[in-house]
């Protein structure tokens, strides 16, 4: 299996600098024409893809359907790709969640990997999970091109796994 994950285009909250977490937020104006130029780069690479999978977060899902215009492909949800969950963080700027929280912030916790901001997910967590949708793609799709679409905390775990492994 060949596998190139594409981080969603931009949205509201990234424009803005906030957490986005787990929340279902569209794409912006910005980001509908980000993806749809990519979507025409991606739709003229050789070999083409056999399969065009996407987080279940609506701004992925959002560039999963412009690309699969292009593509040609049906989008298949795949929730182990969805973007981690920062608790009490979503929604937040760094300065207001600094501002609010400074006691989780003095503690970096996003960046801790046994802990998370409440509600949240640890660093562990989203390595776990994001490890298990690996696995099953490798089992499931062997001698398939893949186009995933996903989120930055998720294109980051995929890159240290794959190509560095992954160590605490």
């Amino acid at each position: 299996m060949e596998l190139v994950v594409i981080r969603h285009a931009e949205t509201q909250a990234n424009a803005e600098g906030r957490y986005q977490g787990s929340l279902d937020i569209g794409l912006n104006d910005d980001g509908v024409r980000q993806i749809s130029r990519l979507a025409e780069q991606v739709a003229a690479t050789l070999p083409p893809f056999d399969r065009l999978l996407a987080s279940p977060l609506l701004r992925a899902k959002e560039c999963a359907a412009i690309l699969s215009r292009q593509l040609g492909l049906p989008v298949e949800l795949a929730p182990a790709f969805r973007e981690r969950d920062v608790g009490l963080f979503e929604g937040l700027t760094q300065a207001e969640a600094r501002a609010r929280y400074p006691e989780l912030w003095v503690r970096n916790i996003t960046r801790r990997w046994m802990e998370a901001p409440p509600g949240g997910e640890t660093l562990n967590e989203v390595i776990a999970r994001v490890v298990q949708g690996l696995t099953e793609l490798v089992s499931t799709m062997q001698g398939e091109r893949v186009l995933l679409v996903a989120h930055g905390v998720v294109a980051k775990v995929i890159r240290a796994v794959l190509c560095r492994g992954h160590r605490q």
